[in-house]
């Protein structure tokens, strides 16, 4: 296959920490359209700085140290959820633990900082959760979420354990097999809580599936449904998005037949799909698609989309470039509110600044990538 921009995490990435190392999203590219939905209005930028001998261009993220102890499979608990249709209602949530935000923290003197904390640390991003550690995910995944309702907003979180992640590529790991991915998404559901969460299921989980045998993607396709009506079971205001991969990838019939496979037009596992994650694909051209893989779905009319903005504001580069591509910006900054029919929500779930591998080492937040997005 065609290499082109990737999303791939750290396998030891912490709940609160957006830590995460990127590496080879593949899939054919095609023409693109321009853009056509507004990019956020920022200030003037100042004078480009000098860069700081003291700037460091790879931060570590923080180790895990909460624990819990296992959790028993949610049921269904008979609480009253959003019907379809009806996107969480409150703002997003910035957890405190970023590595962009402990970059600006400790470089206050860094001719790049007000940029950066201006533009990029400001914004709500998701959180993902790539390790493979059953006793403590459910109490990080806890300390996110009641975090996040506690200032009354919405915590985006990415569970990333699925067995053979990536397929053996850059981003291998995950749960050892599906019935211990199946426990891991039962500890992780755990910690969802009562309050509004959105769950970007898997990233590459379905559009990737080409790589697995017919046994591994039946497999995979049943954890991934399974998954879903776990979480929300556990979360009765939890809307969870499945793998659409973007635009640039599979034809939406071939993409949608899967995510049928995979439980996304059930309404039981389902408030829709996800797409663009860590990729650079113009707004409108991942709407667009997002929309026919929908249309192709089935399943309730409500079901949404949610478009990753966070690297897409000059649309994805010519000739499938995806390892920190020259000349990308930000995207729309994260909102509930896209004003577009099906589109639920605008995110960042890649975090703007952390390598693919090229300008850093991968997953490590890289100033002067992160300065080149938000200047550009």
């Amino acid at each position: 296959m065609v290499a082109a921009a990737s999303f791939v995490v750290a396998a030891g990435v912490v709940a609160g920490t957006l830590s995460a190392f990127d590496g080879d999203r593949r899939g054919p590219e095609r023409a693109r359209t321009p853009e056509v939905t507004a990019s956020p209005r920022l200030a003037p930028l100042p004078a480009l700085p000098s860069p700081s001998p003291s700037a460091s261009d790879a931060e570590s993220s923080a180790p895990a140290s909460a624990s819990a102890s296992p959790s028993p499979s949610p049921s269904r608990s008979g609480a009253v959820r959003p019907r379809h249709g009806t996107a969480p209602a409150g703002r997003l949530y910035r957890h405190p633990g970023s590595q962009v935000l402990d970059w600006v923290r400790t470089h206050s003197g860094d001719p790049r900082h007000a940029v950066i904390a201006s533009r990029i640390a400001e914004q709500p991003a998701a959180v993902w959760f790539a390790d493979y550690a059953p006793d403590t995910v459910t109490a990080r995944v806890a300390a996110v979420t009641s975090g996040a309702a506690a200032q009354g907003r919405v915590p985006v979180l990415v569970p990333y354990a699925i067995p053979g992640r990536d397929c053996g590529g850059h981003s291998q790991g995950g749960a050892p097999g599906p019935d211990a991915y199946d426990a891991w998404i039962d500890r992780f559901a755990a910690g969802l809580g009562s309050g509004e969460v959105i769950v970007v299921l898997e990233p590459d989980s379905v559009a990737q599936a080409a790589c697995l045998s017919a046994a591994e993607r039946a497999d995979r396709f049943a954890s991934l449904a399974r998954a879903g009506r776990v979480l929300k079971d556990a979360g009765p205001r939890a809307r969870v998005y499945f793998d659409a991969g973007h635009s640039g990838w599979n034809a939406p019939g071939k993409q949608a037949a899967w995510l049928r496979q995979a439980g996304a037009a059930s309404p039981g596992s389902s408030d829709g799909i996800f797409s663009n994650v860590s990729n650079f694909h113009t707004t409108a051209d991942e709407a667009a698609y997002d929309r026919r893989v929908l249309d192709a779905l089935g399943g309730p009319a409500g079901l949404g989309a949610v478009i990753d903005t966070s690297r897409n504001g000059n649309g994805a580069p010519a000739g499938g470039e995806w390892c920190d591509p020259a000349g990308r910006k930000l995207g729309r900054t994260p909102t509930l509110d896209t004003g577009e029919a099906r589109i639920d929500a605008c995110l960042w779930v890649k975090l703007p600044g952390e390598s693919d591998g090229c300008r850093g080492r991968p997953g490590t937040f890289t100033p002067s990538y992160a300065y080149d997005l938000a200047s550009s």
